[in-house]
């Protein structure tokens, strides 16, 4: 076939020297160890050496969160830091990361939450935090990771599929794309999608994992507000209870079953008022009712407020029995008192439907390691969990202080960022004692990358 000469060749040969690719990993490890993560993490894991080490283990470990942050879905991935000694300096290789892993067991498992805490609550004081005055949410949702080997505890899904099925926490953080990845459980392919204990356990690690002076004080009018949002997995009265006690406020979905559906029936047409959009403004063919007087709440905690939906379905949704007149019925469950919330129940209902923000995290979090749960071992899998915990973190901290004024870069997921920033190339060069690192001028995005870069590095000094 003849050429057309349209495609300009280039002379291609591997000499080249001075030259990094995927530059943009340096931000995320300076975020880690900044923020004290690498230092907790090496504390946590201390015991489980018998003599000095070569490579410490917490740098290890958020080496392996970097890569994945990176697009890594194995531990293998690590070996894309392992030839850029001259920016990220020595790398372990991927037998050590392989046995570190394996060293987070049951009993270093709360230890590496902890550490991961720590480094959260620097994070927050160096500028990455949430305005404690408004109300904190928790988002919790499980998904299913499938297994395509034989591995420890996986199991039957409800999809018909094989793997696990966690329950993840993630913190809505609405001005980047992607929350803060508060918690995470591990669990066996046919673990329930409503099982109370498993959401009162992951309550509780996120809890945890929030910086002590913004959890919530039971009892304490004044102290900041938390919200734990979920579908209807999460509509047990034993979590609910749990919320209750831990001063966490709650949205639950709420199933529409047969009593619900004839509470639909009976509710006035002028007790529907118009839904409510982010901006404020009315959501077309949507409406909201209260119907907490027709149906007995009794077995939930005090103040439990049952709200309905309706709304025209878009087009090509298919209805189910529990529809109503060609509406698409939904429903939920709060304590949050009148007047708490502006815009009424028009407001109740818009926070609730923000909790399918969590659907992207998830999504986002599939895209950074979750996609793959990679070793064999339970105890393998449940710290490369906390790996890709980290990972999402690491991404945030960095959107959130590098990136704050910068909505292209802030708000654009994981896939398109590790395009934008982690993947720039530069060149390092040397002079007056100093080694430079020169990101490529003609970059759309160097000079915003270089000038986050300087941000981090001013916000932990």
């Amino acid at each position: 076939m003849k050429r057309n000469g349209s495609v300009r060749r280039v002379k291609v040969s591997a000499d080249g020297e001075g030259v990094v690719s995927h530059a943009g990993l340096g931000m995320l490890r300076e975020v880690a160890e900044d923020t004290g993560l690498v230092e907790a993490l090496d504390g946590a894991l201390a015991d489980t050496y018998r003599g000095p080490w070569i490579h410490a283990p917490g740098r290890v470990l958020t080496d392996v969160a970097v890569a994945v942050a990176d697009g890594a879905d194995a531990i293998t991935g690590i070996e894309v830091l392992g030839d850029r000694e001259g920016i990220f300096g020595p790398v372990a290789s991927m037998p050590t990361a392989w046995r570190v892993l394996d060293r987070v067991d049951a009993d270093h498992l709360g230890a590496v939450r902890a550490a991961r805490s720590l480094a959260r609550e620097r994070a927050w004081a160096a500028g990455a935090g949430p305005d404690l005055s408004q109300e904190l949410a928790i988002d919790f949702d499980a998904t299913i990771t499938i297994a395509h080997s034989e591995k420890e505890n996986a199991a039957a899904t409800w999809k018909r599929t094989f793997g696990f099925h966690p329950l993840l926490a993630f913190l809505d953080r609405p001005q980047i794309a992607g929350g803060e990845a508060l918690a995470g459980l591990l669990r066996k392919g046919n673990a329930g999608s409503n099982t109370a204990a498993d959401h009162i356990a992951v309550l509780d690690m996120a809890l945890a994992a929030l910086p002590e002076h913004a959890r919530p004080r039971p009892g304490d009018a004044e102290g900041p507000r938390v919200l734990a949002r979920s579908d209807s997995a999460g509509a047990t009265h034993a979590f609910a209870a749990a919320c209750r006690k831990a001063g966490v406020g709650f949205s639950f979905g709420f199933p529409v079953d047969l009593r619900v559906q004839d509470i639909v029936d009976a509710v006035p047409e002028n007790c529907w008022h118009p839904a409510i959009q982010t901006d404020g403004d009315l959501r077309d063919g949507a409406w909201v009712a209260e119907v907490t007087g027709n149906v007995d709440l009794s077995a939930w905690p005090a103040g439990s407020r049952l709200i309905l939906r309706k709304e025209r379905p878009h087009p090509g949704a298919q209805l189910t029995f529990t529809d109503v007149d060609g509406m698409r019925i939904t429903a939920f469950l709060t304590d949050t008192a009148p007047g708490v919330v502006p815009g009424q129940i028009a407001g109740l209902e818009l926070r609730h439907r923000q909790h399918a923000r969590v659907e992207d995290r998830i999504r986002q979090a599939k895209d950074t390691g979750l996609r793959n749960l990679p070793c064999r071992a339970w105890n393998e899998n449940a710290a490369w969990l906390e790996v890709v915990l980290m990972a999402t973190d690491l991404i945030a901290r960095t959107k959130l202080i590098a990136f704050a004024d910068h909505p292209t870069l802030a708000r654009c997921e994981v896939a398109a960022f590790r395009y934008r920033v982690l993947h720039v190339a530069a060149r390092i060069t040397h002079g007056a004692r100093q080694v430079r690192l020169r990101l490529d001028r003609t970059w759309a995005w160097a000079t915003a990358i270089a000038t986050g870069w300087g941000r981090i590095r001013t916000a932990f000094t």
